[in-house]
């Protein structure tokens, strides 16, 4: 694997700097029918909690407000990702309606049962213990509540140059084990962009 093709790969996983914003940006669009999987599948409340886990640049925030008004917090490690989303997201944080900050979906500091979703995009490739942070998605939601985790299958995944290394790549059985080992009663996947990508959903 060449310098570049790592290269690539840690601002997928830490996005940082001018090449982080583009590559962010770029992502948003190529995978947009999966962001939107995400929202469609959202029953929007006044009084729904959400947290998504490596929120990037707060795209995905913004498709589920203007779907309708609830609450999102976003956790992201990186500190360049977080002043984006809160730039582009100002208006919806000064309403009350979104909080942006630093964190790791391993080590979070919510309390038991915080939220009623989690999302996340793209993410789980580069958590550092996969299990942990399933067993603390599984923590912060109540009863009842669900994870949406979308991904790009694995053999799409497998034919991007720069997802040879620093990508942890799970087949469908293993995402559904993972969920299951922590407590998630009920997995479902769902095919997402004509097949480039799958929602795996988790209950409690």
């Amino acid at each position: 694997m060449s310098k570049f093709d790592e290269y690539l790969s840690n601002q997928c996983g830490n996005p940082h700097g001018l090449i982080g914003r583009i590559m962010t940006w770029a992502m948003n669009r190529a995978n947009n029918a999966m962001y939107k999987g995400i929202v469609n599948e959202l029953e929007i409340q006044d009084n729904l909690r959400i947290l998504d886990v490596g929120f990037g640049n707060g795209y995905l925030e913004t498709l589920i407000i203007k779907k309708g008004k609830c609450y999102i917090e976003g956790i992201d490690i990186s500190e360049d990702m977080v002043k984006k989303a809160i730039s582009v997201n100002h208006k919806y944080i000064e309403a009350g309606n979104m909080k942006f900050k630093l964190g790791d979906c391993c080590a979070m500091d919510y309390k038991e049962g915080s939220f009623d979703v989690v999302t996340t995009m793209n993410t789980i490739y580069f958590w550092e213990d996969v299990r942990k942070g399933m067993s603390e998605v599984y923590r912060v939601l109540k009863s009842g509540g669900v994870f949406y985790n979308a991904v790009i299958t694995k053999e799409n995944l497998d034919s991007i140059f720069y997802t040879k290394s620093g990508f942890k790549k799970f087949e469908n059985e293993e995402y559904i084990k993972i969920g299951r080992d922590v407590g998630f009663a009920n997995v479902e996947i769902k095919p997402l962009g004509h097949q480039y990508g799958l929602l795996v959903i988790y209950r409690k």
